[in-house]
């Protein structure tokens, strides 16, 4: 038997026909289905704007927290793990700073590390022209002492003072180093020699009250 969907289509549009006054619970079949299908889908949408969005807003956000404290989680027990590699380097450091702070002369000290420099010169026979220790440049835990130094002497006696000044105990770099050959014979080193000592606890306070004084930039 062949299914002839016009006639079908025609009795549905008639059953929507008609319907004004007469009571929704005797109307036809088409219309009730459609009526009910019209709330559920008005209800549904209702229900997404007044309270289903907001809970799909909130879930995304915790995912996102739950994404931000998985990344956290994994970053500080990779610390947790490396904890005992990054103590032994920290101690490491500290004792390599604690040496570095010993080959630091104090203020006290200048006088006989710059007796040093003068003896090690005079060691090697060397003949001094100048030995001028000039001001300090003083930085946030350390000052820095320039001398300017001339003297005299052979290729080979000023190479062993140069070495000499290496082999102190406290740190002295070497800079602007310039070499002229003399009529007489002999070499003339003109050098600026800087040594460093570290500041005192009033010093160092002096200079981060400077720096909080400073305008900033």
């Amino acid at each position: 038997m062949a299914i002839n969907l016009n006639e079908i289509g025609q009795s549905i549009n008639a059953q929507f026909q008609g319907l004004n006054g007469l009571h929704p619970g005797l109307w036809p079949i088409a219309p009730r289905m459609a009526s009910a299908i019209g709330v559920v889908v008005a209800v549904v949408a209702l229900g997404w704007f007044l309270q289903w969005d907001g809970q799909m807003q909130a879930i995304e956000a915790g995912q996102a927290e739950e994404v931000k404290l998985r990344d956290e989680y994994k970053s500080k027990l990779q610390q947790a793990i490396n904890l005992d590699a990054l103590l032994e380097q920290r101690k490491t450091v500290q004792q390599y700073v604690a040496t570095m702070e010993k080959q630091l002369p104090s203020q006290a000290e200048m006088a006989a590390l710059l007796g040093d420099i003068n003896q090690a010169g005079l060691g090697r026979g060397l003949q001094f022209d100048s030995f001028k220790p000039g001001s300090p440049a003083v930085k946030d835990y350390y000052a820095e002492l320039p001398i300017a130094i001339k003297i005299q002497g052979s290729y080979h006696d000023l190479g062993q003072f140069v070495a000499d000044i290496a082999k102190l105990p406290r740190i002295v770099t070497l800079n602007n180093l310039g070499i002229t050959a003399l009529k007489e014979g002999g070499l003339s080193l003109d050098v600026t020699a800087k040594t460093f000592r570290y500041l005192n606890k009033d010093e160092v306070q002096d200079q981060a009250d400077k720096k909080k004084k400073e305008p900033k930039k």
